[in-house]
């Protein structure tokens, strides 16, 4: 997006309702009811079981259900969830909730409502994560890969998700029909209805989100704003969290840990904890400013991340991969590009909305708009009107790069004994006779490790598209004369 001092008012009618987004309800019922269904199948076809891909979907022609159930390990619904994970995932909850409530923490002002007033959030998410690593590394120290939490969620992976998945549908509820409750337009208490989610579709404005900014009082923890606590916890920490649990994984199944494990943990963590260190930016995003809190994002934030994004770690786990120096330094070259573009774009956005008159923005040349705002169009944002993306997109490469020509059979040597040319065989250690290899499933598990980059670039184009129209609705004949100066989207003289 484009910086700005403070959001203006609309110069549409405060009630208009601008349209539907995401193909509107048909849209919002096939992701909010088979999304899920494709993090299931990210985890179960490409599993520690039987392969990346499983068998079974190598051989369409020759397809049984029977046989396909055991390589998935499937046991039926109740399967998909036990006590213990629910129990744990409360427990992640309530400790995260604890600490955002109880840690020292910035308490800044965010932007102008349409109500004219202003809310305070409380910002602490990079010291509670400190925190919860700590305790981490601390039973890492004494018990090693064994650690109990490590080999908890090793286990209970898919009843975690199920969990993680229940809890979104829980919570993209509540908030809904607490919605009804805000005293639209002016409410005392400073609550907003979201623009976007006032359709009058019950199911797209629960996907879409009703509320601006859900916040409820919780006895002993006092005031918590949902959408801005969901933004980076629990979900991005777990993410970490998830990594850090297969790196674990592979050593207990083979005693060793590979570069590629590391090399994508770091740079995930990287990416996640700059992002907890510099939560105030969160407040001019937006997810915070203009989208209300519903399905879309409780899905988003709990799930969809923290399971989808550490495919790749997972897929290490049980296929490790030896990059070598040279691998390793072609991976953090666009690592490093990535993440210089979007730390550089991110800061010059946030200095020049902070403080027009820093000197390290002060020489940049801008528009003024009716609605009060300045379009930069020189620096990063005057090359594209969301270079911001191009970053986020290459460190996905990064992510997805160290997993190679992916693809593994896991096979028992009772049998399918190795043979001589199998060089590439890899036992694992804590199972007799128990090996992964390459096999016919190479090069077809780059459907599952590199299916982020993909989603990720069609995520990024999506978003743009819709800044651009949330942009074009506010600025009018200003965007479009923005556009003519600035005329490239997310990659300069391409798109």
């Amino acid at each position: 997006m484009p910086p700005k001092r403070k959001m203006p008012q609309s110069a549409s009618a405060p009630d208009e309702f601008h349209g539907y987004e995401f193909l509107g309800p048909p849209g919002a019922f096939i992701i909010s009811f088979f999304l899920p269904l494709v993090c299931y199948a990210l985890t179960l076809f490409c599993n520690d079981v039987s392969g990346c891909p499983t068998p079974s979907l190598l051989h369409p022609s020759t397809f049984n259900w029977d046989q396909f159930k055991k390589e998935i390990a499937w046991t039926g619904v109740s399967g998909l969830i036990n006590t213990n994970a629910v129990l744990a995932t409360l427990g992640y909850y309530f400790l995260s909730l604890a600490l955002y409530a109880f840690l020292p923490a910035e308490t800044p002002e965010g932007t102008e409502l349409k109500t004219g007033g202003r809310l305070k959030y409380r910002f602490n998410a990079f010291g509670s994560a400190i925190f919860i690593m700590v305790i981490l590394a601390a039973g890492t120290a004494v018990e090693g890969a064994e650690f109990p939490v490590w080999v908890f969620i090793s286990d209970n992976f898919v009843a975690l998700l199920t969990t993680n998945i229940l809890i979104a549908y829980a919570l993209a509820l509540f908030v809904y029909v607490r919605s009804f409750s805000v005293k639209h337009p002016k409410d005392p208490s400073n609550r907003e209805l979201a623009d976007g989610g006032r359709s009058g579709n019950m199911l797209y404005d629960w996907f879409i989100g009703r509320e601006l900014n859900p916040r409820i009082t919780v006895p002993v923890f006092g005031e918590v704003d949902i959408k801005s606590w969901m933004e980076l916890r629990p979900g991005m920490l777990g993410w970490v969290i998830l990594d850090l649990a297969f790196i674990m994984q592979q050593y207990r199944n083979f005693g060793k840990v590979t570069d590629s494990i590391l090399l994508i943990t770091i740079a995930q963590t990287v990416y996640t904890f700059d992002a907890l260190y510099m939560e105030p930016a969160i407040m001019t995003t937006i997810d915070i400013i203009a989208d209300g809190f519903g399905f879309m994002l409780s899905f988003g934030d709990l799930v969809w991340v923290p399971f989808t994004y550490s495919i790749q770690a997972r897929y290490l786990a049980t296929y490790p991969v030896q990059l070598g120096w040279l691998g390793i330094a072609g991976v953090f070259a666009v690592q490093g590009t990535g993440y210089y573009i979007f730390r550089s774009v991110n800061n010059e956005k946030n200095r020049f909305r902070t403080n027009p008159d820093d000197p390290r923005v002060s020489h940049l040349k801008y528009i003024e708009t009716a609605a009060g705002s300045r379009l930069l169009i020189t620096g990063w944002w005057g090359t594209a009107r969301h270079i911001n993306y191009l970053g986020d997109w290459f460190m996905s490469w990064s992510y997805v790069l160290p997993t190679a020509l992916a693809g593994y059979t896991i096979r028992n040597a009772a049998t399918h004994p190795v043979t001589a040319s199998q060089t590439d065989a890899i036992f694992f250690q804590n199972s007799y006779g128990k090996y992964v290899v390459p096999g016919e499933a190479k090069g077809w598990g780059m459907i599952f490790t590199y299916f982020f980059m993909l989603y990720f670039a069609i995520l990024l184009v999506h978003r743009e598209r819709r800044d651009e129209e949330k942009c074009r609705r506010k600025y009018g004949k200003d965007w479009d004369r923005y556009v003519e100066l600035v005329p490239y989207r997310i990659i300069p003289y391409v798109y």
